[in-house]
């Protein structure tokens, strides 16, 4: 006994996913989220970094003593690595995201992004830890190097320096759920 199909509704395929397929899927959208998240963490932090200065009067107000983010050229690469990953979250990533939901079987473009984003990783990464050391010895100084900390003067420049560190940081643990995630979504295509 043969039974005839049943006729499609409006809005129906006949092509149904298939278990790894709509894992794929749901692995595009979450690599999505997660772009969305590092590209509002980057950028936050290259603008809280880049916005940042301070002033103090010394004894007369023609005598100031200011703090400034391209002061020091480590807080400059700080700035700049965080817009470079913004601008390639931007730019390629979020496109080709976007693609991966849309046609789930690109294996090509997946690795491209797997070892652009590796590379935008470690870009990332060494800006943010080039930075902390800075913040690190702003807050705390060096004592055997005669270096003085400056925070207590500088409240609010070392307040943002070191908020636009958690961040660059976030991007960071981002970067790497992606990395994880599209590793896995190649291994199941």
């Amino acid at each position: 006994m043969k039974t005839e199909p049943k006729p499609l509704e409006a809005g129906e395929t006949s092509k149904r996913l298939t278990p790894t397929q709509g894992v794929t899927r749901g692995l595009s959208i979450v690599d999505l989220i997660l772009r969305i998240i590092a590209v509002i963490g980057t950028l936050g932090s290259a603008v809280a970094m880049g916005t940042t200065n301070e002033t103090l009067p010394f004894f007369t107000q023609f005598v100031q003593f200011s703090a400034q983010y391209n002061d020091l050229p480590t807080f400059t690469f700080f700035v700049i690595a965080n817009s470079i990953v913004c601008g390639y979250l931007l730019v390629i990533s979020l496109p080709l995201s976007i693609f991966h939901i849309i046609r789930r079987a690109a294996i090509n473009s997946r690795i491209i992004l797997v070892i652009f984003d590796t590379v935008m990783l470690a870009l990332l990464t060494a800006g943010a830890s080039a930075a902390t050391a800075i913040v690190y010895l702003a807050h705390n100084g060096n004592a055997s190097a005669n270096w003085v900390a400056i925070c207590q003067q500088f409240n609010s420049f070392c307040g943002r320096t070191s908020g636009s560190l958690i961040g660059s940081f976030g991007g960071v643990l981002i970067f790497m759920l992606l990395i994880i995630t599209s590793a896995v979504a190649i291994s199941r295509c």
